[in-house]
Parts: structure tokens; sequence; C-alpha cells
């Protein structure tokens, strides 16, 4: 009888511990995106190049759930860039650099989630942009300039993001600055809302940022807490000192068929320059504004089940301080050879005219790349990317 006892409880307890198991999720995933680049000039002489994370930035990280009951899960994601190639951590050395959050999500009332996230316009309107689809970073608006490309992260970051409703959904972001006695300093926060049902998808969102070149370009382990941190592209470099960055985007696509017509315009604006630092950042001495328009038109075809085929024109217009205007063209190929790999050729051709952030002729300055010396820049890039 004390047998059987025993076994009905060993029984029960290992009943109890697989229930348990079986409510709680880790799961480990990856991209690894490898290819070879050749730019025509960079800086002034042919570059050919190995580049990692093109299509999407090569990662490893691990996402977990656990089933807090009544419709409530327990949630977090640590998502750790990397360079294929060397094995260096992304984002400036942080080993999370990516995403890395907790908290809590419902399936009646949405989400909310603590710690280094992404802001609105990088998910209601980032994914509407070519270069998230299939024309590669560098594909992106010149410099990134309006984040749609996702190269900037928020820290210390409370995220609202809502459940879908009849297509619909929203989200709120709001990031503390952490300096003691001024509550507003280094702020940043955001909102957006998305609607996606049947051929449609819509996307809108409005980033407001505090002091950007210390709480949105330098949020990384090697950022300066007294030097500039956009240092990254001649389009936006010259305006360290800003006081604000706002982004206001809105884009949207329609698929007809194996067809997806879509475009994104975004208005970004580097305000109060002067204001921070001015002696360090801001040695041409500007004040008031520079706004930059960005107008992109894309359409892609699926061919067949495998080969997608792309193709789109970005238009952007920096006005205020100085006139600018950047031109490109964009052309790419997705070939999936599995669900989990495929491989990509793209091309990227740019066009600068005017006067740039530095106050000289402008220069073409694709996302990631070292200007060219000349107005024009033409990038092609082949390569591999899988999943896990």
């Amino acid at each position: 009888m004390k047998r059987i006892t025993r076994c009905m409880v060993a029984a029960v307890a290992a009943s109890l511990s697989a229930a348990s198991h079986a409510q709680t999720t880790v799961t480990l995933y990856g991209i690894i995106d490898a290819g070879f680049a050749y730019v025509n000039n960079a800086a002034g002489g042919k570059l050919y190049t190995m580049s990692s994370g093109n299509l999407q930035g090569s990662r490893w990280g691990l996402r977990g759930n656990e089933d807090l009951g009544s419709g409530l899960n327990a949630m977090f994601v640590l998502d750790s860039g990397f360079n294929v190639f060397n094995g260096r951590l992304g984002q400036s050395g942080d080993e999370f650099g990516r995403q890395a959050y907790v908290g809590l999500s419902s399936s009646r009332l949405g989400s909310v989630t603590l710690g280094r996230q992404y802001d609105s316009v990088v998910d209601f309107t980032g994914p509407l942009e070519a270069g998230s689809q299939w024309a590669t970073y560098y594909g992106a608006h010149p410099g990134d300039l309006d984040n749609l490309n996702n190269s900037n992260r928020v820290n210390n970051a409370i995220k609202y993001t809502s459940p879908v409703i009849a297509g619909f959904s929203v989200g709120a972001l709001y990031s503390f600055g952490g300096v003691s006695g001024d509550f507003s300093r280094n702020q940043i926060w955001s909102v957006g809302a998305g609607y996606a049902m049947g051929p449609l998808t819509l996307g809108a969102g409005y980033l407001h940022v505090k002091d950007p070149n210390f709480s949105f370009f330098g949020n990384n382990a090697l950022s300066s807490a007294t030097a500039s941190n956009m240092t990254g592209s001649p389009v936006y470099s010259g305006y360290a000192s800003a006081g604000t960055q706002d982004v206001v985007s809105v884009g949207g696509s329609y698929v007809f068929g194996g067809a997806t017509l879509g475009a994104t315009y975004t208005n970004t604006g580097f305000k109060d320059l002067g204001q921070v630092n001015a002696a360090t950042l801001d040695p041409l001495h500007y004040s008031g504004s520079e706004r930059f328009h960005n107008a992109e038109a894309n359409f892609k075809y699926q061919l067949t089940t495998s080969l997608l085929l792309g193709i789109a024109y970005d238009y952007t217009k920096g006005y205020g301080v100085h006139d600018v205007q950047y031109q490109q063209v964009m052309l790419g190929a997705d070939y999936f050879l599995s669900r989990r790999t495929d491989l990509f050729l793209t091309g990227v051709y740019q066009h600068a005219s005017g006067t740039d952030s530095t106050g000289g002729q402008a220069v073409a300055a694709m996302n990631f790349l070292t200007p060219s010396s000349t107005s024009s820049q033409l990038l092609t890039i082949a390569g591999i990317r899988h999943k896990f």
C-alpha cells in the first residue's frame, strides 16, 4: 500500500512538473547575414568589402514567455547583435544592444515592457521602407536620418503595445532621461498606430528626442558623454548641437496578386541648433532648425514562390540652415532556397546636391558607408541570410 501511495505521489509530482514546464517557454533564435559588397567611390577610392547584417542585422537572442493564468503572461527578450566576419558585438559593444526588455502581456489589454527597446516610428512605419524589406540597410534613407531602419534604439524605456482589434493597433514609448535634477533632459517619447487587414497595411508614428547627440545617437557602450556621437553621416553630423530631434512618419502598402506597392513619407527636424554643448558640438555656429522631407515609393513582385524582385526610389530634401537634396534608386532580388535560407543581390545608387550639414558641397552618403568624394555613389552587394 505504501509503495502504491509513493507511486501515486511521484506520478502527481511529475504531472505537476510537466504542467509547469509546459507553461513556460524559452526560445533561442538568430540570424546570420553575410555579403560581399563593391562601392565605386568611398572617400575617393573603390571599395571591396565583406558586410555583415544586410537584409537583417546578424544576431542571436533568447525569447521567453510564462503563462501566469487568466490570460496574463510574463515575457522577456534579450537580443544581441554581432559582426559575423570578426565576431565583435554590434551596437558599439553593447552585449544585448539590439533589445533587452522584460514585461507583462495580456491578449485582452496588450503588453507593457521595460528596457532597451524600439521606438514607435520603427514599429509602425519602419517595416514599410524598402531598406527594411529587401534593399538592405544600405538602401535606408540617407544616413537613416529618420530612424526607419532602426539604427538607434531607446534606453531606459517603458513601452505599451495594444492588442490588434479589427486590424488596428497602437503603441507608445517613454524613456526617462536619468539626469539628476533635470527630469526632461535626455528624455525620449514616441507614439504610433497601425492598420493591417487584407491587402492593405498602414502605419504612422511620431518620435520626439531631447538632446539627441547623447540620448539617441549616444546610448551605446562606446558613446561619448561630451563629444559628438553623430559622426556617422554628413547628412546630419553638423547638427549634433540640436536641442531636440523629431520625426513624423506615415506609410502604407497594398498587395494585388504577387505585387506589393508601397510608400513612406517622413519629416525629420533637428531643432534649436547650438543649444547643446555649443562650444564643442557647434563649430559652425548654427542656429534655428534643419528639417528634411523624405518620400519613398517602392514596389516588389513575387515572381515565383522562391524569387522576389524589388525596385524603389527615395527623395530627400533638407531645408532651413542649408538646402540639400539626395536622390536614391534601389534594385534588388531575393531568392529563397528554403524557409530559413535565402540569397540576395542588391544595387543602390545615390546622387547628392546642395550644401550638407558640414557646410560643404554635399556628397553621396549611403547609410553606414564611407561617403563618396563626389556627388554620386554606387553600391552592389550579394550575400546569404540564414535564420535559426
